[in-house]
């Protein structure tokens, strides 16, 4: 067995943050090529996330761009897992580490210190397979839900990129969002 930390351990969610991107697990492995959250060649993110501001596309830049472009429009991000023991360190699918978490990131008590929090997404819209993180996810959508932010789940960033995934992320960031002010 590996343990196996956050790669991104050492980053704080900036203050003044109003958006919250809420993902599972980001793995410090040299198999990752990924140089921030979201940042691997097949992941979208980048494309999806500036275009619903009416920004150009993010896919390929820095690292200190791709922050500019955070502190500028108040969005940040959160991972679930802080930390796993592995068997297989170059396995970070979601329902292979679900049942193989050590260190859960205290996502609540980070964005209850937000004070603009405004809206939150989670970047996937299904939970099979991973019980444990689905039992998280339920009790930060519960959260929101009880304090008035907007929970919404967005279709993955993974993989492809297409019109009618930007048509949703552009909703939930252009404007009032949608998703759920209730549990």
């Amino acid at each position: 067995m590996a343990r196996i930390g956050h790669m991104l351990a050492d980053h704080v969610i900036n203050p003044e943050t109003e958006t919250v991107i809420l993902g599972t697990f980001n793995p410090r492995t040299p198999e990752n090529e990924a140089d921030f959250f979201y940042g691997r060649r097949r992941n979208h993110l980048w494309k999806l996330l500036p275009l619903a501001f009416g920004c150009p596309s993010l896919k390929g830049k820095s690292r200190e761009e791709k922050m500019s472009f955070l502190r500028e429009h108040r969005v940040d991000f959160i991972d679930l897992v802080s930390e796993v023991d592995v068997d297989n360190p170059a396995d970070y699918d979601d329902r292979y580490i679900d049942g193989r978490v050590v260190t859960w990131n205290d996502v609540i008590g980070k964005i209850g210190k937000l004070p603009r929090l405004g809206k939150v997404c989670l970047s996937r819209k299904t939970f099979g397979g991973i019980p444990n993180m689905k039992r998280r996810i339920d009790a930060v959508r519960k959260y929101c839900g009880e304090r008035g932010v907007l929970f919404s789940l967005l279709t993955s960033p993974a993989r492809i990129y297409s019109a009618e995934k930007q048509a949703q992320w552009s909703a939930f960031f252009g404007g009032d969002g949608e998703g759920e002010r209730a549990f």
